[in-house]
């Protein structure tokens, strides 16, 4: 059964804003970050976060967005690092915030994931080549993120 949901593909630094807000608030255990250096690719199994009308759902409670599994997945990384990122707690979740791209030797650049609480995932990318795939229908969120970001 295919999924109607979002898919995004991203070719240059505009393309990676439009798939930042995507992944914004989105949640992924630190076990679901995979580098294959071999394939020279990084992947993020997500819960993207999706923001809806507030509103009740018909239970009589309010909905605070959707979450919809996804993934992110980044092609040409020829390397990655991480930042502030508890590598030992494989089961321990962290917040995507945003993805920022610095050019560096044309096609390619550093390509940084920022984290909740001042995490990074840096990847070394040889050219800009990421897409973003919905996995699931979206489901009702627990909670509203709840956080204020550096403009």
């Amino acid at each position: 059964m295919a999924i109607a949901g979002l898919r995004l593909l991203a070719e240059d630094a505009d393309d990676l804003l439009i798939v930042s807000a995507a992944v914004q608030d989105a949640i992924f255990k630190v076990s679901d970050a995979l580098w294959l250096p071999n394939k020279r690719r990084f992947t993020l199994r997500l819960q993207r976060f999706v923001q809806t009308d507030e509103m009740a759902n018909g239970k009589g409670k309010p909905i605070h967005g959707q979450r919809v599994w996804a993934a992110l997945a980044f092609e040409g990384v020829l390397s990655v690092q991480a930042k502030k990122v508890a590598q030992s707690r494989r089961e321990a979740f962290a917040s995507l915030l945003s993805l920022a791209f610095e050019p560096g030797e044309a096609p390619g650049g550093k390509l940084t994931l920022s984290l909740a609480d001042g995490g990074e995932i840096l990847l070394q990318l040889e050219c800009i080549d990421a897409v973003l795939v919905d996995l699931s229908p979206p489901r009702d969120a627990v909670a509203k993120p709840d956080h204020e970001l550096e403009t």
